[in-house]
């Protein structure tokens, strides 16, 4: 069991070091212009892949020079070049996936990314997307935990079905207790904890779950 990250071509100002988020077993995967992230911030790719037509040829030369393995594909086909490397991700068997450089930009990239997290929760693999003023999950009906963070503060529930049914919420400035939550609501935007660990429980339905923190003016 390990940890994954990976690195996709998103607006590089939207990418926090990412070294601060290694450990001793993680695997590092760059999405095209994402190895170009990795190498720039210290990081040996273990696999550089996509068809990395986001960098110039000296750069695609440095990733091929740092990277353990490459895996160039054609500019067309049937996946983007981040599901390339979640799939690559998928076969390491991993325990977490942190997705960096996923966010910003254009709004059909960032939006086509968030939904890649349906198919990392249906198959139990924890799943995460992190960017300078977010952390983003996935998370099916039941009950879960959610420890404080001084660093995404904020903590905001979205209905990504047509409704999440008796969605309980303890531990938080506002508390909830088996509400309806329809598709567009606005009722879970910008609470926050009040405990170092907070339970959300819900019946029916997938919520994002979105920690958040205000960035400097």
């Amino acid at each position: 069991m390990k940890r994954v990250i990976v690195v996709g071509g998103g607006p590089k100002s939207y990418i926090p070091d990412v070294k601060e988020y290694a450990c001793e077993e993680c695997i590092w995967i760059g999405a095209d212009q994402g190895a170009e992230v990795l190498v720039e911030q210290g990081v040996d790719p273990d696999i550089a892949i996509g068809d990395f037509d986001s960098v110039s040829e000296q750069s695609l030369a440095e990733i091929k020079k740092k990277s353990k393995r490459i895996l160039v594909y054609p500019d067309e086909k049937d996946e983007t070049d981040l599901e390339l490397a979640i799939n690559e991700a998928l076969r390491l068997n991993p325990r977490h996936i942190l997705l960096f450089g996923v966010t910003g930009g254009r709004i059909d990239h960032s939006q086509a990314n968030m939904q890649l997290l349906y198919p990392l929760m249906k198959e139990n693999v924890k799943s995460t997307i992190i960017d300078r003023q977010n952390r983003v999950e996935l998370v099916s009906a039941g009950e879960h935990k959610i420890e404080a963070d001084e660093i995404y503060p904020y903590v905001s529930f979205l209905p990504v079905t047509l409704e999440v049914t008796k969605i309980t919420l303890e531990g938080f400035y506002y508390p909830l207790n088996q509400a309806y939550l329809p598709f567009g609501s606005t009722l879970c935007i910008s609470n926050r904890l009040i405990e170092d660990t907070g339970t959300f429980s819900f019946e029916s339905g997938i919520l994002l779950v979105i920690r958040s923190t205000d960035l400097p003016t």
